[in-house]
């Protein structure tokens, strides 16, 4: 049965989420709070503040010119400003979330108003199961199962005992990824053909069905769960992936079809299992946050929202797409464009801020989020501004 084109369960969880959203008395809504797990989507310093995450001992996040448009420096963070995370912080009235290694400012490991335990580099499944297959993570060893534990400990010593961990939980967000994009990109990106990859999709869509249901045991009652981007729209993708046959791109975007159509597998069946498990914990509010057609929007109606080049990387290091395995953003060899608000893609296989920002309001003003987030946790912020380049 459907209600308004959703399950009769996610209808009943969406009607759920109006009755808490009313009756909180939060200023700006709903979260006290925002806990986070990914990869470099979502990463605001945790792998540059730790060493002992690294695979190769060089951050490439950790130079300029990383950070650029915001912060002005290099925080860490996979672009050259803010994060999707860093605009639904501020749009829900909440400081940037601080990374588990790091802390806040002079050493402060105070996660009163979140914590963020994402990664660049990390993957859903664990290291070994790359390793059995010949797949090197260049970048990190970290998986899913590690943010979790780090996610266990924080709880034993931060909030002490189980009714104000809960407490702590039922109050907060979590944001869960995006995960599993590293998973599939490290087998692409190292020859190993689609039929293989397209194998890793049901175990990657366990692993975090399984870190859900743990985080709703331990009280978690909200959660945005992220799908994958438009991974053949990215310009590492299209400088690996070049081929003269034209029938591979889509004529509008050039973005190639099979990659993008392999991300949206991944997504429906995402989609599939959080049904089950809004079926499973009827209580908790799981909420997709569709960032594939988020982006999309971008690619194909790109003046719309102020970009001038949607498949170059803005910092790369030559090439149609300005993405080279070889030379990375930051490196001396490469080159950085001078607007990075008129790109869509800043180092080849992460966004800019300008185009994180339209994402992230895409999903906080709908329609890319289902069930949708309700306007009551958001503060009123004007729309994105589009800036002439």
């Amino acid at each position: 049965m459907s209600v308004m084109g959703f399950s009769l369960g996610t209808a009943i969880t969406y009607c759920t989420v109006l009755i808490v959203f009313a009756s909180t008395g939060h200023v700006a809504g709903c979260y006290k709070a925002i806990v986070s797990f990914g990869d470099s989507v979502t990463d605001t310093g945790n792998l540059i503040h730790n060493s002992k995450l690294l695979s190769n001992g060089f951050v490439k996040s950790s130079v300029p010119p990383y950070g650029e448009t915001f912060f002005r420096y290099p925080t860490g963070r996979y672009s050259d400003g803010r994060l999707i995370i860093d605009f639904i912080a501020q749009s829900m009235g909440l400081p940037f979330v601080q990374p588990y290694f790091g802390g806040g400012s002079n050493g402060d490991r105070s996660f009163v108003e979140g914590v963020n335990f994402a990664v660049a580099g990390a993957t859903a499944m664990d290291i070994s199961f790359f390793m059995e297959r010949g797949i090197i993570n260049s970048a990190t060893n970290v998986s899913l199962g590690n943010e979790l534990d780090w996610f266990k400990q924080m709880l034993s010593s931060f909030c002490q005992t189980p009714s104000r961990c809960k407490e702590y939980l039922q109050s907060s967000v979590v944001l869960m990824g995006e995960i599993g994009g590293n998973d599939y990109n490290y087998a692409f990106l190292q020859g190993h053909p689609k039929e293989e990859v397209l194998s890793f999709v049901p175990k990657v869509i366990t692993v975090i069905a399984s870190t859900i249901n743990e985080l709703i045991k331990y009280g978690v009652q909200t959660l945005i769960v992220p799908g994958n981007l438009p991974i053949g729209c990215s310009a590492s993708y299209l400088s690996y992936f070049m081929t003269s046959n034209a029938s591979e791109y889509d004529p509008r975007t050039g973005c190639i079809n099979w990659l993008n159509d392999f991300a949206e597998n991944h997504n429906e069946l995402l989609q599939e299992e959080l049904d089950r498990l809004r079926e499973l914990h009827p209580h908790a509010t799981i909420i997709y946050a569709d960032y594939y057609n988020a982006a999309m929007r971008l690619y194909r109606s790109p003046s719309n929202y102020g970009f001038n080049n949607t498949l170059e990387a803005c910092c790369g290091g030559g090439g149609p797409y300005n993405s080279n395995a070889h030379v990375y953003c930051g490196s001396q060899l490469s080159t950085v464009c001078d607007s990075p608000s008129s790109y869509i893609n800043w180092d080849g296989s992460h966004l800019t801020e300008a185009a994180y920002r339209w994402i992230a309001d895409g999903l906080l003003k709908g329609p890319f989020t289902s069930p949708q987030i309700n306007g009551a946790c958001i503060l009123s912020r004007p729309k994105p501004k589009i800036l002439d380049s």
